[in-house]
């Protein structure tokens, strides 16, 4: 009864904010609840009185100040943070940056499930042989499925917060974004400290994309180093993914396979800014045109990088050359795996890229760089006011 009635109060302040054109239930909502706080008698203090405190207070509060006192809050264990936030995701269907930290609603939307399940089938199919698993055999998918499923679209979800971030780059996504998927995976005895520094290199990675990808907008210069290091922690869910998969199997980490993964990872990493199949292996080809989608939103790609940084008449013989030197240091440490992981992972190579639509040809494709953006801006404006150009041509080397 006693939350029927405060219903029915926020419901009443609501009902008199509706003069506002630009009503948005959420924010009606929040701001309902704001009222109805300031109405609650504490100690000696009118209304009067009230109003001066938040005049002269709210205008030292930031996005940034709100976050760190939150992450304090629910640290410290204080249930009443706690309780209320979990009261108003249960409300609020949109995404919000808090909506993943909800202890009794859903921690992973639909959505980023299914996101995450071209992921998660790339991954059995790529790296399930590396722990003697058989990706065809229904019984390996399903026996560590939920939680590794659980995991990636835990980790997709937070992607899709950054995403709405990228244009304000807050110094990284707070430490508590994490908190709930380490809390579960501590309390399964899953919890290594090296996969909790992978998910702190996730969080270094999505600051690092939107520190690059604001620069650019902002003209501003950007660092080579900065450029390298995201692209390589980009692929902190894959290692996330494996280094979970050593533990449910109980097995110690097989140093060998991950340095070798880790190079492997780097070169799809770049593959899939191209979207182009590249000599090595083409997991990401069916996202056609990613440099250009990159572009016109605004996300990392390291091609991007290399114009801002080299110009675009340079920028494609050094990402060249970048890949060249990969490629050395990957063909030496498939020389080290064992005979039959070295093919076997050569063959998920070439059905990969067959998957990607390259069948002629040689039996990996080639790498290639598509055509020079060098006017950002004036080709988002182009793009909005035409229609999408036709597939453009690209130039091999």
């Amino acid at each position: 009864m006693e939350q029927l009635k405060e219903l029915e109060q926020v419901q009443n302040v609501m009902l008199m904010m509706q003069s506002d054109d630009n009503a948005n239930a959420h924010s009606d909502r929040f701001l309902a609840n704001f009222i109805l706080f300031m109405m609650q008698p504490c100690g000696e203090l009118d209304m009067n009185q009230k109003y001066r405190l938040i005049s002269k207070h709210f205008p030292k509060i930031s996005s940034e100040f709100l976050e760190e006192a939150f992450c304090q809050l629910c640290d410290k264990g204080n249930a009443s943070v706690d309780d209320s936030l979990s009261y108003h995701c249960a409300d609020d269907k949109g995404v919000g940056l808090l909506q993943t930290d909800c202890e009794h609603g859903a921690m992973v939307a639909l959505d980023s499930m299914q996101r995450a399940n071209s992921t998660l089938e790339d991954f059995c199919r790529s790296y399930f042989m590396f722990h003697e698993m058989d990706a065809n055999s229904a019984e390996s998918i399903f026996k560590h499925l939920p939680l590794l499923s659980f995991t990636e679209s835990y980790i997709y979800q937070l992607d899709t917060i950054n995403e709405k971030l990228v244009q304000f780059p807050f110094g990284g996504t707070s430490d508590f974004t994490f908190r709930k998927l380490a809390v579960l995976l501590e309390g399964h005895g899953l919890l290594t400290d090296r996969i909790r520094n992978e998910l702190k290199c996730g969080q270094e990675y999505w600051a690092l994309e939107r520190k690059l990808c604001c620069a650019l907008t902002r003209k501003q210069d950007i660092q080579v180093e900065d450029v390298m290091k995201a692209i390589h922690l980009k692929s902190f869910d894959y290692r996330v993914l494996n280094l979970l998969l050593y533990q449910l199997n109980g097995k110690e980490v097989n140093e060998t396979h991950m340095e070798f993964l880790s190079i492997s990872e780097f070169l799809v990493e770049i593959s899939d800014d191209l979207s182009v199949p590249p000599l090595i292996q083409s997991f990401f080809y069916f996202y056609l045109f990613d440099y250009e989608d990159d572009v016109l939103e605004n996300n990392f790609n390291i091609l991007r990088m290399f114009v801002r940084i080299y110009g675009a008449s340079s920028a494609p013989t050094l990402l060249a050359k970048s890949i060249t030197e990969a490629e050395e240091k990957y063909s030496y440490l498939l020389s080290t795996l064992d005979p039959q992981l070295s093919l076997k992972y050569q063959k998920r190579c070439e059905e990969a890229t067959k998957e990607g639509g390259k069948v002629a040809g040689p039996p990996l494709g080639t790498w290639s760089i598509p055509p020079i953006i060098g006017d950002e801006d004036f080709y988002r404006y182009e793009i909005s006011n035409t229609k999408p150009p036709g597939t453009p041509g690209s130039v091999e080397y």
